[in-house]
């Protein structure tokens, strides 16, 4: 009987990304990829197949959508994005997720594969709570095509009308989660690190100003350029001239910076005794026309009247300047106030330092340290620039324990935040970082890489900057995203967002705000399917840089035109390796005995005895072991030989066995352990000996229960 396809959605508001995987396909060597058809379709067709940008053939000219019904997706995860007024403007659709067999010149659907299934785009705002991640992909196909359609050449001034509608592509509608707080607002009150768009922003409070008081926060640090002169900062450049007579300006210069990016709405917000706050909008992105666009970022609205008390405290606290150490006294994590399905509660930083040893408290970021530590699936950071070593091991532990581990990094620096923000020199700072499962697995994208005569073949030239802007004296922030998603796949999701860089300067020096967001599995699905739009999109420009500007043998982006060579391209996302080239004895899935030494020894020693006879290319040496323990102890408490059965779903096995009437419970009691893929790379069949019958029992081995997506990382 045909397996069917299996899948898992993972949808934004203007996004889907689908996981998939298909059982079948370990017995298929003519397995070549997927199919997805969406109905409706694009640019109002009745279905439309999910497009490909590589084919079997390298291109002959410039490179071309073609269908995935005859190009194959050859990955495990894949996204679609093609939505909006141009597609219908609906958020209903239906996805066939089918596998293409056959060889390059005869593909073929398999009949009884293919799954269908419904998927509705959330709405921006749901259940009081509103989530905008931007596009930000200047380096992007897409907005070059955009470019070409309004006629423009990379780095042609647009106009004014242009402008717009780029800037619009780019901004994905981030800006209606400060607009739409704005023109709704009774009264305004918040803190913001640089405001400068004119797009959107300053014309929003210039409209409403002429209505209602808006009183400001913003960071009035004075920094120098190179020569030493002072710089005026950025709020009072642009903004305070407009927005004169409209809204009351806080100078805040007591801290390395003030980087929060709050507002708050409401009644009365300058009465502390009667003041009835009644929304906020926060996030990672600043209030300048290249934060909402060309920087990668987020921006959340709350229609929680508890949580906006809290900021609106913040925000009475700042206006008034205190020192550093007045600023950080009593700062905690704040009540947890319940949105929807979603505990959030927030923590302001600076942290305080002690006053015998000068030491600085990390409440906030250790929090964050440990639930990366104690997450049971996966961990997802995106983030510009963490400076925390604490964080960045915890993240990389995770990998080597096992969970899914991925991370987008705008480059790792040991600069400061006022140094990265304001001064980066040189290219490597602006460098993006791909990380999967473990801090040595991982892909490089420099900002050197985004140069207009560095593509593929048949691929259009990508932009660095937007068009017509000419290029500062650092390079550009690509990723300004600060959050870390933890078990997001589970109905225990945990997510970290905020204005905070995650660094010592974050914690104990700036103004921040630090979201903690637990239990919310739609908020965890928006950032999982837009962490992996960012992800991958770079992904594939890493590929790009190993092929080409390494000088890889296999230098043509093309897709593969047997099974083992497109999925073994595919083994390092994946954190089980269920694949193996073919022809290759070291990594063909063995069998495996494990020794037997009498019951009274140590596991460790039985597990080191069983490691000599074990191929290193199969297990981890720590997985051996673990292996080996919870195997030997299964057969020292077992009436029967035990049993080993690989799971024909993933890459985990099971080892069974009874116990015996001497332990205490009926005779023949069933007992199993499921060893994760963490453990196993790829197993077939082991045996486990027996070992002579002992009176000596112990407790039974806890079950550890895991089902992963092998290839993608997605778990189902």
């Amino acid at each position: 009987m045909t397996a069917k396809v299996t899948t898992r959605v993972y949808a934004s508001p203007t996004m889907v990304l689908l996981a998939m995987d298909w059982p079948d396909a370990e017995t298929r060597a003519d397995f070549l990829g997927f199919a997805i058809r969406r109905t409706p379709g694009f640019f109002h067709e009745a279905q439309s197949w999910l497009p490909n940008r590589i084919d079997f053939a390298a291109p002959t000219g410039l490179a071309v959508d073609h269908p995935s019904d005859k190009a194959p997706i050859q990955k495990f995860m894949w996204w679609d994005a093609r939505f909006g007024s141009d597609h219908g403007g609906g958020r209903n659709f239906k996805y066939l997720v089918a596998p293409v067999c056959g060889t390059p010149g005869s593909l073929a659907l398999v009949a009884g594969a293919e799954v269908e299934i419904e998927v509705t785009l959330p709405d921006h705002v749901d259940q009081g709570i509103g989530t905008w991640f931007n596009r930000a992909v200047v380096s992007s196909q897409a907005f070059s095509g955009l470019l070409k359609r309004l006629g423009l050449t990379s780095n042609q001034q647009p106009s004014k009308e242009q402008e717009m509608i780029l800037r619009s592509w780019l901004s994905n509608g981030i800006e209606q989660g400060l607009t739409g707080l704005i023109e709704n607002a009774d009264e305004l009150a918040g803190a913001i690190y640089h405001l400068s768009d004119l797009l959107w922003v300053i014309p929003s409070l210039a409209k409403a100003g002429d209505n209602i008081p808006i009183d400001v926060v913003y960071d009035a640090v004075i920094k120098k350029d190179k020569d030493g002169n002072p710089i005026t900062p950025v709020t009072e450049e642009v903004a305070m001239p407009v927005l004169e007579g409209k809204a009351v300006f806080h100078a805040r210069n007591k801290t390395n910076i003030m980087h929060n990016k709050f507002l708050v709405a409401g009644r009365r917000l300058n009465d502390v005794a009667h003041s009835m706050p009644a929304r906020v909008t926060m996030g990672s992105a600043n209030y300048t026309t290249g934060g909402l666009t060309s920087q990668a970022n987020v921006v959340h609205t709350f229609e929680a009247p508890d949580l906006a008390a809290f900021y609106l405290q913040r925000y009475a606290k700042l206006k008034d300047n205190p020192t550093l150490s007045k600023t950080a006294a009593g700062s905690q994590w704040s009540e947890t106030v319940t949105i929807s399905d979603a505990a959030v509660r927030v923590y302001f930083s600076p942290e305080p330092s002690s006053q015998t040893h000068h030491a600085f408290q990390r409440e906030s970021i250790d929090t964050v340290v440990r639930a990366i530590h104690n997450a049971t699936s996966s961990v997802l950071f995106c983030l510009f620039s963490p400076t925390d070593k604490p964080l960045r091991d915890a993240c990389f532990a995770a990998g080597d324990r096992g969970r899914m581990m991925f991370g987008l990094l705008n480059n790792i620096s040991d600069q400061s935040d006022a140094e990265i923000e304001e001064g980066m020199q040189a290219d490597e700072v602006a460098a993006i970082e791909l990380y999967h499962r473990s801090r040595e697995q991982k892909d490089i994208v420099p900002a050197a890489f985004f140069r207009w005569d560095n593509k593929p073949e048949g691929f259009v030239s990508e932009n660095q900057l937007f068009p017509g802007e000419g290029r500062p004296p650092f390079p550009p922030v690509i990723i300004h995203h600060k959050f870390i998603v933890i078990d997001g796949e589970t109905d225990h999701p945990i997510i970290y967002s905020g204005s905070a860089n995650m660094s010592k300067n974050s914690v104990n020096y700036n103004d921040e705000n630090l979201l903690e967001i637990v239990g919310s599995y739609r908020m965890a699905d928006i950032y999982m399917a837009e962490f992996f739009r960012l992800y991958e999109h770079y992904r594939a420009r890493a590929h790009w840089v190993m092929v080409n500007v390494d000088h890889h043998p296999d230098n043509q982006l093309r897709l593969k035109p047997t099974r083992d060579e497109w999925a073994a391209a595919r083994r390092n996302s994946a954190p089980a390796r269920r694949w193996r080239p073919a022809g290759s004895d070291s990594r063909r899935p063995q069998e495996i005995a494990i020794a037997t030494l009498p019951k009274c020894a140590p596991l460790a020693m039985c597990a080191n005895a069983a490691l000599a006879s074990v191929n290193a290319n199969i297990l981890s040496t720590t997985g051996f072991i673990r292996l080996a323990a919870i195997a030997s102890a299964i057969a020292c408490r077992s009436s029967t030989e035990p049993t080993v059965t690989p799971c024909s779903r993933c890459c985990c096995i099971t080892i069974s066995g009874n116990r015996d009437s001497e332990s205490g419970l009926p005779a023949s009691t069933p007992m199993k352990a499921m060893v994760p893929p963490i453990f196993v790379a790829r197993i077939d069949s082991f045996s486990v000996p027996t070992p002579p019958t002992s009176t000596m029992r112990s407790t039974p081995v806890p079950v550890i229960r895991r089902t992963s997506f092998p290839h993608s990382g997605v778990v189902l």
